[in-house]
């Protein structure tokens, strides 16, 4: 189980005090762009709306969320409870709401596993191995979708060349790290963890990667220990979790599409290509520092999807709309499943000190 002093570090990092920051920038930055943009009579299309795709659009949260609960209680081998799994999920959510994208929920969600009585160990496989197939989804979907949408995932209408260029290299580049790195957890986590861990330690022995060379060799010791743990579990087992992750990430990729086709009539056509964008637009939001990209996901939105959604001050609405569903609704029910989760896996101390603060 986790130590006293771990216990303290991760409800510190759950403290409700740090939603107030991201939801400070986060609203600052949507009603600066409503300020710019606004005109009277832009908002006239909402009477328009087409309340079918509002509905689709609460149906695919809903069906999203079931498909994390069920993925994380079958990758821990059912020894998550349903409640367990709702309270982990929520609580995981909470985590990436609250902490930087590039960090994410995470780092901390080894921990939130533990503290359901999951041993420590293999609280960190199922971490590992929920991130593994995250990687691998994305690895497996960019070709298909470059197949199909071509360079119209890239806001050409927007931004100057000079630009996309940028762009580009950007995401190739975090395309090919993706695949490598996804990969080498494959490789470790289902074949052979001592080769990785051995080739880890190679890569950071190199003059300018040694100061991370302890880290390292922490994360490919962790490899060795996750491995341990999932070894031995068949096609079943890894099928229906990457089918899972796949049912859940294309699902949190719909909902800008079914947003904007609320309100803008959308060909399927454009439907795939706004599903296409939104892998693009999730990679700048990696770089972001502010907890949960708050600011950089309100600001980058009307690069990627201005063109689909119509004028600036509609598109405003739709990232609002956006940022409720899939941000602030979260904050939200993570401030109502902490309390009572907190109340039933810490010590009462030690959470009053915490949750105090």
């Amino acid at each position: 189980m986790t130590t006293p002093q771990q216990d303290r570090q991760l409800l510190e990092k759950l403290s409700p005090s740090r939603m107030l920051l991201p939801v400070a920038i986060g609203l600052g930055v949507v009603g600066f762009m409503f300020w710019r943009s606004y005109q009277p009579g832009d908002l006239a299309p909402l009477a328009d709306a087409r309340p079918l795709w509002l509905l689709v659009v609460l149906a695919v949260l809903f069906v999203r969320d079931v498909g994390y609960m069920y993925r994380i209680r079958h990758i821990s081998e059912r020894q998550l409870s349903w409640r367990q799994s709702i309270d982990v999920i929520m609580i995981w959510e909470l985590a990436s709401c609250v902490l930087p994208s590039a960090v994410g929920g995470t780092t901390v969600a080894t921990f939130i596993i533990n503290k359901e009585g999951v041993p420590l160990g293999k609280s960190l496989a199922y971490v590992m191995a929920t991130a593994m197939l995250d990687n691998l989804y994305f690895v497996v979907v960019v070709p298909f979708v470059l197949l199909l949408a071509g360079d119209t995932i890239y806001p050409t209408e927007v931004l100057d060349s000079g630009f996309i260029t940028t762009l580009k290299v950007a995401f190739w580049l975090s395309y090919v790290l993706t695949f490598i790195y996804s990969g080498l957890m494959a490789w470790a986590l289902l074949i052979n963890p001592h080769v990785v861990k051995r080739l880890i330690m190679r890569l950071f022995s190199v003059r300018g990667l040694r100061r991370w060379r302890r880290r390292a060799w922490q994360h490919g010791s962790e490899l060795v220990w996750a491995s341990a743990q999932l070894r031995g579990n068949g096609w079943a087992y890894w099928s229906r979790a990457a089918l899972s992750t796949a049912f859940v990430w294309t699902a949190r990729y719909l909902v800008i599409g079914c947003l904007i086709a609320a309100f803008v009539p959308v060909s399927w056509a454009t439907f795939g290509i706004i599903f296409a964008r939104n892998l693009v637009y999730k990679v700048v939001l990696l770089v972001a520092i502010t907890p949960g990209g708050a600011g950089f996901a309100e600001g980058a939105f009307p690069f990627f999807f201005r063109s689909f959604a119509g004028s600036a001050t509609i598109t405003n609405f739709i990232l609002l709309l956006y940022r409720i569903a899939t941000y602030y609704l979260y904050l939200v029910l993570g401030s109502v499943f902490l309390p009572r989760w907190v109340g039933r896996v810490f010590s009462k101390k030690v959470a009053h000190e915490v949750m105090a603060s």
